[in-house]
């Protein structure tokens, strides 16, 4: 059995004046791949910013642990470093930062990872020719004038390069058209092997899924998990939509969906 290396417990969350997690209970294995599924406005993405440090959420009840460490409080930058990596939905351009610089400078803060830089430069090579990414794009300003599915590559090169132990990919194959997930699909598939790192997936595309072993699936609504299953739950949800799980977030206790497999499902009576 996996050790655990992400603990969310009694989790709530919002911005200034808005409350969006309410009491959310996560633990993730290391090396597992769990997927986070819901309608939209669930609060699925919000979930994957609190556990980084995003500072626009502010924390107003439970814990974070990861890898044995209370992180609640830790700044964003900590919390990369100590190993937790998220790929954003909409990447953001920043001007005047060329990728390469970038990519050396955030390698040269993880003593793991310092290199020389004639082997560093081979290595992001060898990643970029992996995911089909013309090299010509490291010196480019980061993510200025990329094509979204060329800003996702980006994101997967980082996420190779980095090998951090915990990935939250946040609707990582938005806006893809096939050929590019494709791609992304088998970055996210040798990140899984080369570097043997947890996985929590946010997406309503089950198509990236097809690759992966998953572990656990995890559904939300109105920003409390409200079921949890084996990998089988993805196809349920595929056929049949999240309906039954909205009229399930309907009752008063927000009592989790009979779904099988769920070891909530027996309290669910």
């Amino acid at each position: 059995m996996a050790s655990q290396l992400l603990n969310v417990s009694a989790l709530s969350a919002g911005t200034e004046d808005k409350p969006i997690l309410h009491g959310i209970d996560l633990a993730v294995g290391a090396g597992e791949c769990h997927v986070l599924m819901g309608p939209n406005g669930a609060g699925k993405s919000t979930l994957g910013h609190v556990i980084m440090g995003d500072p626009a959420y502010r924390v107003t009840g439970g814990r974070i642990e990861f890898d044995g460490a209370d992180v609640t409080e830790l700044s964003a930058d900590k919390r990369s470093l100590a190993g937790i990596f998220l790929s954003y939905q909409a990447p953001v351009e920043v001007p005047g930062v060329p990728l390469y610089s970038f990519l050396r400078s955030i390698c040269q803060m993880r003593p793991e990872l310092k290199t020389t830089a004639r082997k560093f430069r081979a290595r992001v090579g060898e990643i970029a020719d992996q995911l089909e990414l013309d090299q010509s794009f490291l010196m480019r300003e980061l993510n200025v004038g990329f094509s979204g599915g060329e800003k996702k590559k980006i994101e997967m090169l980082q996420l190779l390069l980095l090998q951090p132990k915990l990935a939250i990919l946040d609707e990582t194959d938005s806006g893809l058209d096939v050929d590019a997930l494709g791609i992304v699909s088998r970055g996210i598939q040798a990140y899984r092997e080369q570097v043997g790192g947890a996985l929590i997936v946010i997406t309503h595309n089950t198509r990236i899924l097809e690759r992966l072993e998953v572990d656990r699936t995890h559904v939300m609504v109105h920003g409390r998990m409200v079921a949890e299953g084996p990998a089988d739950l993805i196809a349920d949800i595929d056929a049949h939509g999240f309906e039954r799980f909205e009229r399930g977030a309907g009752q008063d206790d927000a009592s989790c969906v009979d779904c099988p497999g769920c070891p909530k499902a027996g309290d669910a009576q």
